[in-house]
């Protein structure tokens, strides 16, 4: 069904695509955020109790009124975006407890996850971040792989696990608190592969029970989990990164052309109705030609007024003519050679006539003497 709002619709739809609505919702999510930052600490919560529950209620009736207008503007196209659903359930969460405080009181006990929640709303950033939408676009590009690369570590933690309970999780000689069994292996393993700074304490308490091939299981172990897995798994992050920048810087240009060339059209739809003006005053006013009027016209003109000039490069009749050209210079090349070389031809047959002369003209003079 055909809406019969559309102009109003058109000038929602304006509103929520503009620039300046971007940067004021930007500006309020950071503003949020640091309100936010400021409630954590309790004597600026109980000193500016009052501005923290107003902000939370301007926040609210913005993030509300953003949620009404996209949803006015396109109701159906609106639920098959991904970042629009991320707004819905920050709102949601917004909500949340306020339902707990109405419904179960102000001591109810998971009251503060839903207070805790209310860090999300830091998310609404990535709708118009460009930037951030990028990133996460690469991530879920690289999802595929990224688990490949996860399930062959969790596999190779998993032989190294029941190797170092085998070697070191024996309870009289080795070491029960660290490889004593298969979870509390897999955890040592991973502090091992992350090479945080434990993992030097649990070398030594190996060393300390003189467990032989200790060393060369760690060293082994972080060689093949942290410089070949972890590795693998920065490098494919940062291709598809790079691959989804260059991606992202294409669609830019894209769309600044676009908009370079409906600025064009604006302009030449503007030149064209002044010239139609010109024509109209012509039939109106006494000029005796159109050149004329043009002439008079030049003198209103300023410097300031944009002019659109034709691009002779991607001209199809200036291409002709400029492939014509080339071909009559190299037709007229061709000719001059010739020339040049009949001259030199000529030239040379002079030179070979001038000594023979010579001798004739010589020899006349001795037989007259």
């Amino acid at each position: 069904m055909r809406r019969k709002d559309t102009q109003c619709q058109a000038f929602v739809k304006r509103v929520i695509m503009s620039r300046l609505f971007k940067i004021m919702m930007i500006s309020i999510v950071s503003l949020n955020a640091f309100f936010v930052v400021l409630w954590t600490d309790y004597n600026t919560k109980y000193n500016l109790f009052r501005l923290f529950e107003v902000s939370e209620l301007v926040f609210v009736s913005i993030y509300s009124s953003e949620f009404c207008m996209k949803l006015y503007v396109d109701p159906i196209n609106y639920w098959k975006d991904g970042y629009n659903l991320l707004d819905v359930i920050i709102i949601i969460t917004i909500f949340i407890p306020y339902g707990l405080r109405r419904f179960k009181g102000k001591h109810y006990p998971y009251l503060n996850i839903a207070d805790g929640m209310q860090s999300l709303r830091i998310l609404k950033l990535i709708t118009y971040s460009r930037g951030i939408r990028t990133l996460i676009t690469a991530v879920g590009q690289t999802a595929y792989i990224v688990a490949s690369v996860l399930i062959l570590l969790f596999l190779l933690m998993y032989i190294f696990a029941i190797l170092g309970f085998c070697l070191f999780g024996v309870p009289d000689k080795g070491d029960p608190n660290n490889w004593g069994n298969l979870a509390v292996a897999f955890f040592t393993l991973f502090s091992l592969a992350t090479q945080v700074d434990g993992w030097t304490d649990l070398q030594e308490q190996l060393d300390s029970r003189n467990l032989p091939l200790s060393r060369t299981f760690t060293i082994t172990f972080i060689l093949l989990a942290s410089f070949v897995f972890l590795s693998m798994f920065v490098g494919v992050m940062i291709i598809h990164t790079e691959d989804s920048i260059k991606k992202f810087e294409r669609e830019l240009m894209l769309e600044r052309h676009v908009t370079l060339m409906e600025e064009k059209q604006v302009i030449v739809r503007r030149q064209q109705e002044e010239v139609s003006k010109l024509m109209q005053m012509q039939k109106n006013a006494d000029y005796k030609s159109f050149s004329e009027l043009v002439e008079n016209f030049k003198k209103t003109l300023r410097h300031t007024d944009p002019m659109v000039l034709d691009d002779f490069g991607t001209s199809l009749p200036f291409i002709d003519v400029y492939l014509s050209t080339l071909d009559n210079q190299d037709t007229t090349v061709y000719k001059l050679q010739e020339l040049y070389y009949e001259i030199v031809h000529v030239l040379s047959l002079m030179l070979e006539d001038l000594p023979q002369k010579k001798q004739s003209q010589s020899s006349e003079k001795a037989d007259e003497k």
